[in-house]
């Protein structure tokens, strides 16, 4: 019979430390800008740790977390008249639950940097630019010496590459 009762409660450090991670990609999944994520992370654990919590089991936690973070994000984007991409909260909570899981995300990103060894030097090459040091079409295409419409369909061809092979080794995982 499993145990039932609830486990040890973390340190204000503890929390942190374990679920920091995955409230920021969460936000940012929200779209959220990096710097305003890192605030909002920042405000959410001060929030919880102010106002205490019991601490039912890992998956809870990260879920009120998540709840947290989400209302902080809105009240921003309310407060400065913006708007927020989605609105279905559960389907994103869902979703995130399927591709983030239980780690907030750590497991996805090694299949991702797993998955980009896979493509051609070129590819990685290409999409390095564009999100990483975040380079125009214009400027990658230049530097790659490949036509704009070229480097778009080497990007799209490499992103399809990504999307499926992680989708592949996360059902491996839960096959």
């Amino acid at each position: 019979m499993p145990n039932s009762e609830p486990p040890e409660p973390l340190s204000p450090e503890e929390l942190i430390q374990k679920y920091q991670n995955g409230i920021w990609r969460y936000l940012r999944v929200l779209g959220c800008e990096a710097s305003l994520a890192d605030d909002i992370t920042q405000e959410t654990f001060l929030r919880v740790i102010r106002k205490g919590f019991e601490q039912y089991n890992d998956a809870a936690t990260a879920g009120y977390l998540r709840k947290v973070a989400y209302n902080l994000f809105i009240s921003v984007m309310r407060r400065e008249g913006r708007k927020v991409v989605t609105d279905d909260i559960e389907q994103l909570d869902a979703s995130w639950n399927k591709w983030a899981g239980a780690d907030n995300g750590d497991g996805l990103l090694d299949m991702l940097r797993e998955c980009l060894e896979g493509l051609t030097e070129r590819a990685r090459s290409a999409l390095e630019l564009r999100f990483k040091e975040e380079h125009t079409r214009s400027a990658i295409a230049n530097h790659l010496q490949i036509t704009e419409h070229g480097a778009k369909n080497l990007m799209q061809r490499a992103k399809k590459q990504l999307r499926d092979c992680v989708e592949n080794k996360n059902q491996a995982e839960f096959s």
